[in-house]
Order: structure tokens, then sequence, then C-alpha cells
């Protein structure tokens, strides 16, 4: 552990090449960190979210008169409470704060309950009276892009699509060695950090601040604003020490609904998800089908791939587009590959909505196409170090979007040691 002033183990400046001490690292360790759910002001309420329970339908009728009347509630907030737009979202805005229509997941917000008490939470939330009608669910991409399938959103299911196209895929597979076809699929993950989505909120000379568990401090305000149809200058969100976030804290959670809270009641509000609330509720990553093509030549040099990748976003688009569109730039790996062709399908479900997590999309293409490379290798008889040094970029590479790679490329020498590393430990033959 450093112990002088700079933080940092070496002198100069610049921190590449420099251990520096974590902001927040020895607060964290100590236990001294002062996350969200610490913060307490006095005379607070708390909040807690009625979500709906069942996957697709038609919101007819709330009825909170029966919640209003347990001892320590002070409000119940529906769609109609809100001053400002109705609709959330960082790339499109399709989510709503609180439901006014259209259930389309499991954890839909119906009703945000604000009471000076857990118990009064936990009484009046079971009081709240719900009326809709069901309509069936759409579990997976497949179903959604099939012709007459429900719409979950406007005219049709298919979010948005991103395709690459650099020279002829098709007449280059025509003329190759090998060509080799796989279907790849991959699951739905859960970011599961330690510490659940909290916050506070309160007001004060017409200005709300919100202490949050975010990764998005500047977006949480500009939302905010939009919902309560306010000035970004009447709002200020202060991003808490966060206890993981990995993506999933991108998205709006708690930071909206405790605005509305402490704006509508004008005492500061405070919540705090339960796991399981956390777990069910939170944006996931998305799941991925991935038809993938590879083809190269005798020597294993890959002349063209055709991919087909179809991403599940849930019931909002939140990062999926920029994530299927970065899934789509990644598909072809870190190779040079003349022929290309890739399409990337955003889809809507009625399944939990995904959204940001740590490799943006490149994880679930790079499962294939280093699986891929791995089945070429072994029908040409060659060891998979030896492939992709054949193929992988280098300095001056044009990648399948056409960036030209002038800075340092390092894949070529991480491939050479980590095979020396193997022949080393047995695992592989000399160099073939």
């Amino acid at each position: 552990m450093n112990r002088r002033g700079s933080g940092c183990l070496k002198d100069g400046p610049g921190v590449i090449g420099r251990n520096c001490r974590r902001v927040d690292g020895i607060a964290k360790v100590k236990g001294s960190a002062f996350f969200a759910a610490d913060r307490k002001i006095d005379g607070m309420l708390l909040a807690r979210v009625l979500r709906s329970r069942v996957p697709h339908a038609v919101l007819n009728k709330i009825d909170a008169r029966s919640a209003l009347e347990v001892p320590g509630v002070v409000a119940v907030y529906t769609a109609s409470d809100i001053p400002g737009e109705n609709r959330v979202g960082i790339i499109v805005k399709d989510e709503p704060v609180l439901v006014d229509d259209r259930i389309r997941r499991v954890g839909d917000a119906l009703a945000l309950v604000v009471a000076e008490s857990e118990e009064a939470l936990a009484a009046a939330l079971p009081a709240i009276k719900v009326w809709y009608e069901e309509l069936p669910g759409i579990f997976s991409p497949a179903q959604a892009m099939a012709g007459g399938a429900p719409a979950i959103h406007g005219q049709g299911n298919i979010q948005s699509v991103t395709r690459i196209v650099k020279g002829d895929a098709d007449s280059a597979l025509k003329e190759a060695r090998v060509v080799i076809s796989r279907r790849y699929t991959t699951q739905m993950v859960e970011h599961a950090y330690l510490e659940p989505e909290a916050g506070l909120a309160a007001v004060e000379d017409g200005q709300v601040t919100i202490w949050a568990s975010t990764q998005n401090p500047h977006y949480d305000r500009r939302e905010v604003a939009r919902v309560l149809g306010i000035g970004q200058n009447r709002v200020r969100v202060v991003q808490a020490p966060t206890g993981g976030g990995f993506g999933g804290k991108l998205d709006i959670s708690v930071q909206c609904l405790l605005g509305l809270a402490a704006w509508k009641s004008g005492r500061p509000v405070r919540m705090v998800y339960s796991r399981e609330e956390s777990m069910e509720f939170s944006p996931k990553r998305h799941p991925c089908v991935i038809d993938y093509t590879s083809a190269c030549d005798g020597d294993g040099r890959l002349l063209a791939v055709k991919v087909k990748i179809v991403g599940d976003t849930g019931a909002y688009a939140s990062y999926g587009p920029a994530t299927l569109k970065r899934a789509a730039v990644h598909a072809s790996g870190p190779y040079q590959v003349p022929n290309v062709f890739i399409e990337a399908y955003c889809v809507y479900t009625n399944n939990p909505t995904a959204g940001a997590m740590r490799g943006f999309g490149v994880p679930q293409v790079a499962f294939a196409h280093e699986s891929q490379m791995d089945l070429l290798a072994g029908a040409l008889g060659l060891d998979p170090f030896t492939i992709r040094l054949r193929n992988c970029f280098q300095p001056g590479s044009a990648t399948a979007t056409g960036q030209r790679l002038i800075q340092s490329v390092g894949i070529g020498q991480t491939i050479e040691q980590a095979r020396a590393g193997a022949v080393q430990l047995g695992v592989l033959g000399g160099k073939r």
C-alpha cells in the first residue's frame, strides 16, 4: 500500500504504468464508505413500488383508496401524478416511470407508495387494487419477429437493425477451402452487484437533490427534469459511493420515482430495493442467438464471415440499440477478413429488460468467433495459435468497418506468449 500523498508509486506525469490508489478503496475496505442506503434525513419518508406480476396486459384502472387508509401512508402516486413526461430511456424514450397504458414485463412499476414506516408500506401495497386485461406474452426473439406477432411497441418488435457489409461474402464462400457454419446461443446474465439500487431525494428552495447508487448522474439529471417538467438547473444528482454496477446502474432505477415522491410530498424520501427486487427488475446482459459462417483457404487465412445476431432487449430498449451495434462491429473478431456480411437485430420481447453490462455485446460474439476459429483450425489440422497468428490484426490493418489501426496492436505478441506458455506446460507441441 502506498503511503505517500501523491497516491501513486511512480513519479512523473500521467497514470499509465503507475500504481494509483483508488479514491474509494480505503473507505470501502474499512467499511466506512457512505452508500446511498446509508443516507438519512430527519423527517424523511420511505417509498416502495407496486409492480406488475403479469408480463403483458392493458392496464385499465388502479384504485389506491384502501392503501391511503393504512395508518402511516402519506401518498400513493400513479402515472396521472407525473407532472412532466412519463417516458424515460437513454437512447429511446419508451419506458414509463409508472405504467399509464400497457404492462410490458413482470416488474413494471404501477404505483409508488410513500409512508412513514416500512410496516405501513408492507400493509399498503397489497391493498392497492389493479384491473387489467392480460395479453399473450412474447418470450423469444424468434416469436417476436414472426409474422403476425403482437407488437410490444409501435408497429413491430424489431427495435433496430445494424448491417456491416465489406466486399462480397457470398462469392468468397464459394471459393473457400473450408466453410463452417454454427449457431451459438448465449444466456441472460444478472450483474448481481452487492449493493442493491438505493437513493434519497429532498427538495429545498425549489431544487430537488437526489443521492443515488448510479453510474450515470448526468443522464439521471436529464430524465428527472423531464419527468418533473422542470429545468435541469433545478435538479441535482449526486453519485453516492457505488457498491458495484458493471453497467447495470447506467439505467434509471429509483431516481425518477424518488424525484417524483419528494417533489409531490415536499418531504425527503428514501427508497432501497430488496435483494429480490434488484435481481428481478434490474437490466441484464443481452441473450443472443448468433448464426455464424466462417470461410478460409487451405492455409487457414480467412476469406469471409457471414453473421446474423439476434439480441433480446426485453420489454424496453435501454442500451439495446448500442449493444447490438457494438456486437456487429466486433462480430468478425480481431482478425483481418476481406469479405464481411453482418446483421444484428435488437428485438423487443416481454422478458426482463436487457441493458448495459461489461463487454457491451462483445462477449457474446467473442464466444462465437473464437469457437469458429477453433473449428477452422481443427478442420485444417492446425493448432489454435497458428490460425490466429495468420489472421490477427497488425499495425495498419483495417477492421470490418474500415477503421485503420495505426496505433499499437498487441494481439500477435499476446498469442505468441500464450503459445510459448502452452508449449512450456506441455499442452502443445512446437510451432506448426
